[in-house]
């Protein structure tokens, strides 16, 4: 959740620093439409450049991702597809044994750079069992 946090652009290359503040959030998400709102305010693309960026990007990586191919965003983290076996499962409510089948699903690995600054932010220390 991010209540009060800034998130940093990567500078492209020949390009200064650019940092973004996101002061506070309506929702606990950080939605699309706040993407794009954000570019609008900050960089200075108009409304609708703002959200045909945000949606391009979305749309690259879900295309990738279907097409079974991993995506690597530096400094941030890798989505990956990973293929699961069929299995037997069962429903909660009756009992009933149930066969699952075989799917794709995407997975989520964060990079030590986005792990450390979760570590090092202003969040309430984990006891040792992980809770706060």
């Amino acid at each position: 959740m991010l209540d009060s946090a800034s998130l940093q652009k990567q500078p492209l290359p020949g390009a200064n620093a650019m940092e973004f503040s996101v002061e506070s959030l309506e929702t606990p998400a950080l939605t699309k439409a706040h993407l794009a709102e954000l570019l609008f305010e900050q960089i200075g693309l108009n409304k609708r450049e703002s959200k045909d960026m945000v949606d391009a990007f979305f749309e690259l990586v879900a295309s990738r991702l279907v097409e079974g191919r991993d995506v690597k965003i530096s400094g941030f983290g890798n989505f990956q597809i990973r293929t699961k076996a069929p299995r037997p499962g069962r429903n909660p409510r009756t009992g009933e044994a149930i066969p699952i089948g075989a799917r794709r699903v995407v997975t989520f690995h964060a990079s030590h750079k986005l792990k450390d600054q979760i570590q090092d932010s202003d969040s309430p220390p984990l006891d040792e069992a992980g809770a706060p």
